[in-house]
């Protein structure tokens, strides 16, 4: 037999790679936390420290995790730091493109719930109903900052539930500025009775389909309220120039 055909078994350090990187692409680990210790991993995948710590040092070269000295291992959150260039700075910045992002989110928003009706785990639906709560708590304590990184959470549950790898990266991609357009949303919102309730009512509804397992319902529930969201806006941003045309005649006599 020719020795150069003989197919040479892989080099373990590879494997425990392909390992890490299957977990960081089905959003096992966030972009930016901390990975286990390296005992610890070494435990789990059942190898030598010198064999995990080798693997470790493969993705940092590959630029998919970092190593601070005596302070641990981290996933990289490079495709946060792409979706938050100057560009989309200026996009949360920019009033007429908040709708334009709300659009965006009809359509990104509504795959993922139908998907996480349909994929989604026992686990995953606890998930959801603690993000959900952690909205309901935020309310509670008129913090408007907190409530609107509990939605973004409550969004980005529903993603890791659709078992989706590009939809779960890319709404974690998104979320500095998904959460900027929910702050924004949530201000102007607020100043308006029983918005609050209505709003809860909608992700509930949402939250039901998704948990029982009904993906048309679900994607119907989300793009209802974001359509209920972009109406509310549209409705308080003509009632603002009607004020505002108001007082240019009071000024005027």
């Amino acid at each position: 037999m020719n020795n150069n055909l003989r197919i040479k078994p892989a080099k373990l350090s590879d494997q425990i790679v392909q390992q890490l990187e299957h977990m960081l692409l089905e959003g096992s680990f966030a972009p930016g936390q901390k990975l286990p210790t390296e005992r610890e991993l070494a435990a789990q995948f059942d190898v030598s420290r010198p064999s995990l710590r080798e693997a470790l040092q493969k993705l940092e070269a590959k630029g998919l995790v970092s190593r601070k000295q005596g302070g641990g291992t981290f996933v990289c959150d490079n495709l946060v730091g792409g979706l938050t260039d100057p560009l989309f700075e200026l996009i949360g910045r920019h009033p007429e493109s908040q709708f334009d992002l709300l659009e965006f989110r009809h359509a990104l928003e509504g795959i993922c719930a139908y998907y996480a009706a349909l994929r989604g785990t026992k686990n995953d639906f606890l998930n959801i109903r603690q993000r959900y709560d952690e909205i309901c708590q935020a309310q509670g304590q008129h913090d408007l900052d907190a409530e609107a990184a509990a939605v973004g959470r409550f969004y980005s549950a529903v993603a890791e539930a659709s078992h989706n790898v590009v939809l779960l990266h890319l709404v974690r991609g998104l979320t500095p500025l998904v959460e900027q357009n929910i702050r924004q949303n949530l201000e102007i919102l607020q100043q308006k009775d029983g918005i609050v309730s209505q709003l809860n009512s909608h992700r509930q509804r949402l939250m039901q389909a998704v948990i029982h397992g009904e993906p048309d319902q679900a994607r119907q529930a989300s793009n209802s309220h974001l359509a209920f969201i972009e109406e509310a806006l549209l409705e308080a941003d003509r009632e603002r120039s009607r004020l505002e045309r108001s007082l240019r005649r009071s000024l005027q006599n």
